[in-house]
């Protein structure tokens, strides 16, 4: 297989990412002896101003760490809450049971406690140390790149919808090109208001990030976020904000042929990328083959029948009784796998009930982003930031958005994610890091919305199943099935599609269609397919190799 991209080595560090600012970020903090928090902090701050069509810096964060003395992994939750007045039934009269685009999708901020938090009990530099790149960035300015440039075209009339929105992303009314200088004076603002709180506030370094956490959530920026959800018409509060906090949780963790999966909990995905994992245990797939018609068959199939479960069964444990311990348990893999056929495909709307507004094409958002990093000493952290800013008012002078990610909730009485005051969302980013038998650690993670879970599970057996290089391992062909409710809004289903990248041969998708797949054609390494970056640390030899998926302008940096 012809590679794009060669594999990045090293010994002392490495850093992949979304974006090569944001990998040289992450680099610039551990050359300047800062360990893997750090970094990892510094390469996501840096995404929410160059990705910041992707990666909103008031938006969610879920982080995933794993010590190297002891080896315990820890998950950081970094979705928001709803508002306490937040109301169901007046989205349900009002809205037809939609959550719609503004500030009726705003949730309480998550990323920045998640990042002070990581920063708090496992990094050592100061918020104003991390934060250095962003704010220059922000401040000073960056070309304009493609990923940048087509999201905001193709956005424009949701960019115009605020006067907010256009004066950071029409500059003189206008979608900027590829190369033009891209400035944010206001999100500068806002991250360095945070660094000054931080560094006035004096009493040592917990004393200076805690100064810089209530910057956000009790201070200047807390009364303009709530100024402007009111004025159009939302729920937020002070109290909202100043509430609010963040969670250090266990991953799940699953096994499969040896390669332990650690996965974040019901608040996101994990648990299906843990079913995932855990559903494969006794499939031969090198037998079946790479990418071969058997081998797309019985993933997808795997995949549908794991989104099923999701639509039925997951959502924010503090609100609903998730039965993890069924759904990853051995019994109820074995009842699910055997309904899979060799030759004919479940019916997706059947394995999860059915949806009035099943529909034929996608509305997939193009949001999110995602950085990694291990340090010399072990110490590995996985992050995937996320939240865009066309569908929702940028708080004015600040140049953020309260998190939309209400989007990611059901205007549903009964369902799992219902939208409930204080509830939080179902988050699509779900951060991963896999151990083999021989201690090798493997942060990895991507954007894709629900193809997330699909593209991780298929680079992570590209590298233990095939014994491909990371770098080989992103750059294999894709594919996606459709076939179960979207997890943003309106929640729509494409029953029985299965997307294929181009590269994966007439023979196999004529195959995939004889057994009953709508097999449409995605075109060579698009986004659609995720971006997905990973570090594969060898606890053997101590050589870091890191992949950059060519999909999206990520980066892999190290030495």
């Amino acid at each position: 297989m012809a590679r794009y991209r060669p594999t990045v080595h090293g010994y002392t560090h490495m850093v992949a990412a979304g974006h090569p600012l944001a990998a040289q970020a992450g680099h610039a903090i551990l050359e300047a002896g800062g360990n893997a928090v750090d970094a990892g902090i510094a390469s996501a701050l840096t995404l929410a101003v160059v990705q910041s069509d992707l990666v909103n810096f008031g938006g969610v964060a879920p982080i995933m760490i794993r010590e190297p003395e002891t080896g315990k992994v820890v998950t950081i939750s970094g979705v928001g809450r709803w508002p306490r007045a937040a109301d169901i039934n007046h989205l349900a009269k009002i809205y037809d049971g939609h959550v719609p685009h503004g500030v009726l999708r705003s949730i309480v901020p998550a990323a920045p406690d998640a990042h002070i938090t990581a920063l708090k009990y496992f990094g050592t530099m100061s918020f104003a140390d991390v934060a250095q790149s962003a704010i220059s960035t922000a401040r000073d300015g960056f070309a304009m790149h493609e990923l940048l440039a087509q999201t905001i075209r193709e956005h424009e009339q949701e960019y115009r919808r605020w006067p907010s929105n256009r004066e950071i992303y029409l500059p003189h009314g206008q979608p900027p090109k590829v190369g033009d200088k891209f400035v944010q004076t206001d999100l500068a603002r806002a991250v360095q208001y945070m660094a000054d709180e931080e560094t006035a506030a004096g009493g040592g370094r917990h004393a200076g990030l805690q100064a810089a956490r209530d910057a956000f959530y009790k201070g200047a920026i807390a009364c303009a976020i709530v100024a402007n959800d009111t004025e159009h018409g939302g729920w937020m509060t002070m109290e909202d904000l100043a509430e609010f906090q963040v969670k250090l949780e266990a991953p799940i963790s699953v096994t499969h042929r040896g390669v332990t999966l650690h996965a974040c909990g019901p608040w996101c995905q994990g648990p299906s990328l843990a079913q995932m994992w855990s559903f494969l245990d006794d499939a031969d797939l090198v037998t079946l083959g790479h990418n071969s018609p058997d081998y797309i068959h019985h993933l997808t199939e795997v995949f549908k029948l794991v989104f099923a479960d999701r639509e039925l069964y997951i959502g924010d444990p503090e609100f609903v009784d998730v039965p993890l311990g069924r759904l990853l348990s051995r019994s109820h893999a074995a009842e699910k796998l055997a309904m899979i056929k060799p030759n004919m495909v479940l019916r997706g709307m059947n394995l999860w009930g059915g949806v009035a507004n099943a529909k034929r094409e996608s509305t997939q958002t193009q949001d999110t982003s995602y950085t990694c990093v291990v340090d010399g000493d072990g110490l590995a952290i996985s992050i995937t930031p996320s939240d865009g800013t066309a569908t929702s008012p940028v708080v004015p002078g600040w140049g953020l958005v309260t998190s939309p990610r209400g989007s990611q909730s059901w205007a549903v009485p009964g369902h799992p994610c219902e939208v409930a005051p204080w509830k939080r969302p179902r988050l699509t980013p779900n951060p991963a890091i896999a151990e083999t038998p021989e201690g090798t650690v493997i942060p990895f993670g991507t954007p894709g919305a629900d193809v997330q879970c699909q593209s991780m599970i298929q680079v992570l057996l590209n590298m233990t199943e095939f014994a491909m290089e990371p770098q080989d391992a992103v750059e294999a062909p894709r594919f996606a099935t459709y076939s179960y409710p979207e997890s943003f809004e309106p929640h729509e289903a494409l029953p029985d599609v299965l997307r294929i990248e181009s590269r994966i041969d007439e023979a196999t998708r004529s195959a995939l269609r004889a057994k009953g797949h709508d097999v449409q054609d995605w075109p060579d390494l698009t986004w659609k397919a995720g971006a997905v970056c990973a570090i594969v640390a060898d606890g053997a030899t101590g050589l870091l190799s890191g992949g950059a998926d060519p999909r999206r302008p990520c980066a892999a940096l190290g030495r």
